[in-house]
């Protein structure tokens, strides 16, 4: 590995962290303090909890195994090892920060929309990486190497609201809408997000070199 590869790498990772970094930021301090809840794993873990009885921590772990085996087999090696980096720094950032008592709410319309913005830029540092965040972004990028034609944002939405159907008699209606209001508004700001990179990508590569 020549340097300018080494310090891609190193760049590369960094920025996944950061996106992680992110991520747990605002759902340790914006989503969990507001009890607001999207489609992920977490939420899936919550709605199998009460179907199997089964401790929370054992199924979360064990979706996110599977999530990993998936990326493994889909998604390729290199994925797999920066899913890897992304997990484990979601892991410790998030027993951090939620443990950390200080807080960042300042009213709910507001901090709501600050956690879109926010979660969108964390999931679009990681995806832009080759990363997933093992959560149901994983079936997302599967889908998406199949036919890259479909929108990933909008693919996870699709999956969020999926999940958030399943949890409607966990949840109630209350939190499940507000659940899905969420997964749509944070899919848009992706979306933006992702399609700009894609655009700096491609004038990148008609610059004369």
């Amino acid at each position: 590995m020549t340097n300018i590869q080494h310090k891609k790498t190193i760049l590369s990772i960094l920025k996944i962290m950061v996106g992680n970094l992110l991520l747990v930021i605002a759902y340790a301090k914006w989503m969990v303090t507001h009890a607001i809840i999207n489609g992920g794993v977490t939420s899936f873990s919550l709605v199998l909890q009460k179907i199997t009885r089964l401790p929370l921590p054992y199924l979360t772990n064990g979706l996110t195994v599977l999530l990993l085996i998936i990326c493994w087999l889909f998604l390729g090696k290199a994925s797999l090892m920066k899913s890897l980096v992304s997990s484990l720094s979601y892991m410790f950032f998030f027993t951090l920060f939620y443990e950390w008592p200080f807080q960042l709410t300042i009213w709910l319309p507001l901090d709501f929309l600050l956690a879109c913005v926010v979660i969108a830029f964390g999931y679009y540092c990681c995806l832009s990486e080759g990363a997933s965040t093992v959560g149901v972004d994983v079936i997302a990028l599967v889908l998406h190497q199949k036919n890259p034609k479909r929108s990933i944002a909008k693919m996870i939405r699709n999956l969020n609201f999926s999940v958030l159907a399943f949890g409607f008699f966990t949840y109630g209606w209350l939190f499940v809408t507000l659940g899905i209001l969420f997964s749509f508004v944070y899919a848009l700001f992706l979306a933006k997000f992702l399609d700009f990179s894609e655009l700096r990508l491609k004038k990148a590569s008609l610059k004369p070199n």
